[in-house]
Order: structure tokens, then C-alpha cells, then sequence
């Protein structure tokens, strides 16, 4: 396993590309000087002790000097043991419901972000559980697989809005088949959180909490929105609103579909909560979750990095003084050999 502490200075690598683009420009524009100055039997003569072979080794030399001395700045790390670190948790998929009715606004900001928010807090209340992500609207998505590094599911959180799927409805079904089909085939327990607000359901979702719960896993729900409901906004332009209408031009209200999500906890051995502008419920999810027997979980991590920059600093010292010793003219007893008869 490789790391690098110095990222940052990748980016130097660049300038050995410019340096050998301006290199052989010069050769180049020096070749076509000699051409000009006069006939290339007189000038080699003029020029007899100057060696194009040597310049060139000069300039590798100090070329592949430079390279190491960069990958030295980057300061590369290698891992020298592999180590297995036991830790207790559960394995958990959160189902989000990204569909447009997760815009409404019966729970402020909206349904949506409100989830979103709860289920960050979520996160940061994990301990040695691994948490997978996935969102539904007309299909479901895996966006990320299990992982216990809570601050990437968190960044992967943040990107999530109602673009992210582009086929609208609200496919519970499909996402507990999804996460059912993610989780590893080991004997960890597991559990699904499925967040939506149940309207426009598709296919047989208490079907696919039940087929979870015979394998042992345990499907919770939460409802995002009150049973009054409220429009679709389809602007975000507080003084003149846009409402999704249906065919006859009225309003479309979306209201929480609360007994279907109690039938799919029920039938997940799980449970059910609502949310509400004071809550989103997932306090109660989780001392749910908490009440699961956690199993110890392997995970491999490198230990001991060990710098190795002193290499590579050292491989540029070596190819600096071989640079140093390379000169350019030729060495006057090599005018004693003619092999070619000149």
C-alpha cells in the first residue's frame, strides 16, 4: 500500500514535459543555424570537439535528477504491515426517495433536504457500523457500497437531489431488492432505513421486506411528510411559485402515504416512524438500531508507513554529479582514431 504525503507537488511533473518540448525545439532551431551558417563538412570541422551524444546525456542526466528529486518532494509512503483490526457493528443500507414529491414543503426546508440532514446526523452518531447509501425514484441506484468511512458517505450525501435519477416514481420495492442484493454474504447482521414519503409506490414493496426479513434482515421505514400534504414546487422563486398540475390544470398535492410504510416495516420485522418539523425520526431508528446484537467485523488497514523520500533523493544526487561529470567536448585524443577514413 502507497501513499503520498506531499500530493500537491504532482503537479511539478509538468515542467519536465515543457523542459523537453524546449529542449528539442533548441536542438532543433540549432541544427537549422548550422545549416545557415555554411557547408556541414566546413562547420563540422569548426566544431569538431563538440559532441551532440554528450549534450544529450547531459541533458537526460539531469532530466531523470529532476524526476526523482520531485518524487522525493512528494515524499512516498509504504505501508510495511498488514494488520486485521476487529471492530463491532451492524451493516446498514439507507434507502433515500429522491423523487419529486421530496420537494415538497410540509417539512421545512422540504422533504428532501430535511432527510438528508437527519440522515448526516445519523452518520456522525455510527460507531463501527458500515453504512451504505442508496436512492430511488422510478429506479433504484446504488450510489455508495457499505464502507465505515463515514466521511465519504457523508460527501457522497451532499451531491444527492432529485436529478440524480432521472425516471420518476417511487420504486420501494426495487430499492430493498437493491440493498437486499448489496450486503455481503457473511453472518453480520444487517438493516435497511427506507426514507421516502410512500406516495406512487411501485411494485411489490411488502414483498421485498418480507424476502429482506427472511434473510434476516430488518427493514425500517420513515415517513417524510405530514398526512395533509402540500404541493410540488417546481421553482425555487418564493415570491411567484410554480406548482406541479395535474392534466385538469389543478394542483397536485402529494400526501404521505403512512400504511404503506407501516405494512413494509411490519412485514420487514422492523418499525415505523413519521417525520414532522420537529423530528425526522431517525432518533427512534436508531435506538432500534442500537438494540441489534452487533458482530465483530474484520477490516485490513496498513500500519507503520515508512518515508521513502531519501531515495529518490538520493537517485537525484547521483544523476546531479553524473551530470556534472558528463562534458560536452569531446576529449582531443580522440582525433588519433579515423575509423570511417575522414
Amino acid at each position: 500500500m502507497i501513499q503520498f504525503e506531499h500530493k500537491e507537488f504532482f503537479w511539478a511533473y509538468l515542467l519536465l514535459i515543457l523542459f523537453l518540448i524546449l529542449y528539442g525545439s533548441f536542438r532543433a532551431w540549432r541544427r537549422k543555424a548550422w545549416k545557415r551558417f555554411g557547408d556541414k563538412t566546413i562547420t563540422s570541422r569548426l566544431i569538431m570537439h563538440q559532441s551532440g551524444l554528450r549534450s544529450g546525456l547531459r541533458f537526460l542526466f539531469l532530466m531523470t535528477a529532476l524526476f526523482f528529486l520531485v518524487g522525493g518532494l512528494i515524499d512516498p509512503k509504504i505501508g510495511s504491515r498488514l494488520e486485521k483490526v476487529k471492530r463491532k457493528g451492524i451493516d446498514l443500507f439507507i434507502a433515500l426517495d429522491v423523487s419529486n414529491s421530496m420537494l415538497a414543503q410540509d417539512i421545512k426546508p422540504d422533504r428532501l433536504d430535511r432527510a438528508k440532514m437527519a440522515i448526516s446526523n445519523l452518520i456522525d452518531k455510527l460507531n463501527g457500523d458500515r453504512v451504505g447509501l442508496i436512492v430511488f425514484a422510478g429506479k433504484a441506484y446504488k450510489l455508495l457500497p457499505l464502507t465505515s468511512d463515514y466521511s465519504a458517505a457523508k460527501l457522497f450525501l451532499s451531491a444527492v437531489d432529485t436529478k440524480i435519477v432521472p425516471t420518476q416514481g417511487t420504486a420501494i420495492g426495487s430499492a430493498i431488492n437493491l440493498a437486499n442484493e448489496s450486503f455481503d454474504n457473511d453472518k453480520h447482521n444487517k438493516a435497511i432505513i427506507v426514507i421516502t414519503d410512500g406516495e406512487n409506490h411501485m411494485g411489490d414493496a411488502i414483498g421485498a421486506a418480507k424476502a429482506a426479513a427472511e434473510k434476516g434482515i430488518r427493514v425500517f421505514t420513515i415517513g417524510m411528510g405530514l398526512p395533509d400534504g402540500a404541493p410540488i414546487p417546481m421553482n425555487n422563486d418564493s415570491q411567484n411559485p410554480d406548482f406541479l398540475k395535474d392534466q385538469n390544470g389543478k394542483i397536485v398535492i402529494t400526501k404521505l402515504n403512512e400504511t404503506m410504510l407501516q405494512q413494509i416495516a411490519q412485514a420487514g420485522n422492523g418499525a415505523y416512524a413519521r417525520a414532522n418539523n420537529a423530528s425526522v425520526g431517525l432518533d427512534d431508528i436508531l435506538s432500534n438500531l442500537n438494540k441489534i446484537q452487533k458482530q465483530e467485523l474484520d477490516e485490513k488497514q496498513f500500519t507503520d508507513y515508512v518515508h521513502r523520500f531519501q531515495y529518490f533523493l538520493a537517485a537525484a544526487l547521483l544523476f546531479l554529479i553524473l551530470e556534472l561529470l558528463t562534458v560536452e567536448r569531446k576529449p582531443k585524443w580522440t582525433d588519433k582514431f579515423d575509423f570511417f577514413g575522414k
